[in-house]
């Protein structure tokens, strides 16, 4: 049988993005149709390779073919993507800035910000992680680089930091520059500086994503960041105790203030339940159960999942491996989903601003 391009994007037309709403072909996500005979084949560019639709984005452009054109149709479908970027990060080379943040401290904050990097990066994505929180720096001991220093350069009489790679991502932390056993006594001006090297200093070459781990509660390092480097979101993680989630509902406000403005990408629930090792399937909600999930609704901002509270995490962190590195286990399915939870909230964030720009300039 005989049929056109024309009818292949005609009939994929029908096929909508779950998220961004609208369909594949107005998105621009239909490229390298060819056909020979009664063969089709043609990409899928999504906006993430973390998307948790893909399968279903798939199924449903074989549908539309067979609908819209024939079911004799032999169809390939190449599902592949390019994520999706604000116009400028202020960063060279970095498509999006994810800014990890609590109300408090000690609500695990920074082995969220750890693996949802290195989830991010198993999913194919280029992923780089800074260490913002000045004063208590610890991605250097999560990845057992505390005696590492990273290498600097001369470029154009400017000196420029080369992250220290590990794990398949680029890491900076204020630790690598300071003595771990010192405190660091800065005062707000010094923290605002020492922070914006680590975003403009650094050779950070091309990023998917850059994720910030920002130190606990809504001081100077936050508003530096938010003011200085355009975020497109932010990620807040809680536990389920009721004094995590109202500083978490601080925290959330302090992003939605006007002079700040970064959306929300959703909240995280940190040590939701425990799970012994010897039974997996047991879940015990020892710190009570589901406020992360009741905070996301009553501010109407995504829930992004639970993470379980197991033994391995704290020995995997101590040990300089994350515990996302494992190849099964229930931490590492928990943080794969809310990866792929995040990379979705990023697509939605940056088609929401760029619809924003486009009725503006209009």
């Amino acid at each position: 049988m005989e049929f056109t391009k024309e009818q292949v994007l005609q009939a994929l037309g029908n096929v909508e993005e779950p998220d961004l709403k609208k369909d594949l072909v107005t998105l621009n996500m239909i490229q390298d149709i060819h056909i020979e005979g009664n063969k089709l084949s043609f990409s899928v560019v999504l906006t993430t390779p973390a998307c948790p639709l893909k399968a279903l984005i798939e199924n449903a452009c074989r549908n539309a073919i067979g609908h819209f054109i024939s079911k004799e149709i032999e169809v390939t479908v190449n599902m592949t993507s390019r994520v999706t970027s604000q116009k400028n990060t202020g960063v060279p080379g970095v498509k999006n800035i994810i800014a990890v943040a609590s109300g408090k401290g000690g609500v695990g904050k920074s082995t969220v910000s750890v693996n949802l990097a290195l989830a991010l990066s198993k999913t194919g994505a280029k992923v780089g992680l800074i260490d913002a929180d000045i004063y208590g720096p610890s991605i250097p001991i999560m990845f057992g680089l505390e005696n590492q220093r990273p290498k600097a350069t001369q470029e154009n009489g400017k000196t420029r930091i080369e992250p220290i790679e590990k794990y398949g991502i680029k890491l900076l932390s204020i630790g690598f520059f300071t003595d771990p056993n010192q405190p660091v006594p800065w005062r707000g001006p010094m923290v605002s500086t020492a922070v914006k090297q680590l975003f403009n200093d650094a050779d950070w070459g091309e990023l998917d994503y850059l994720v910030v781990d920002l130190p606990p509660g809504t001081g100077d390092i936050h508003i530096t960041v938010t003011q200085s480097f355009p975020v497109t979101g932010a990620v807040i993680v809680t536990t389920p105790q009721n004094v995590a989630l109202a500083d978490a509902k601080k925290g959330i406000g302090m992003f939605l203030m006007p002079a700040i403005n970064v959306p929300i990408m959703g909240v995280v629930e940190n040590m939701a339940y425990f799970t012994p090792a010897e039974l997996p399937d047991n879940k015990y909600y020892i710190f009570g159960q589901g406020g992360g999930k009741k905070l996301a609704e009553t501010l109407d901002v995504p829930f992004l999942g639970e993470i379980p509270l197991i033994k391995g995490i704290s020995d995997s962190g101590d040990a300089g491996r994350p515990i996302v590195m494992d190849d099964d286990g229930v931490m590492t399915t928990a943080f794969m989903e809310m990866a792929r939870r995040v990379a979705q909230q990023v697509s939605i964030c940056n088609a929401q601003k760029a619809d924003n720009l486009n009725v503006v300039n209009n």
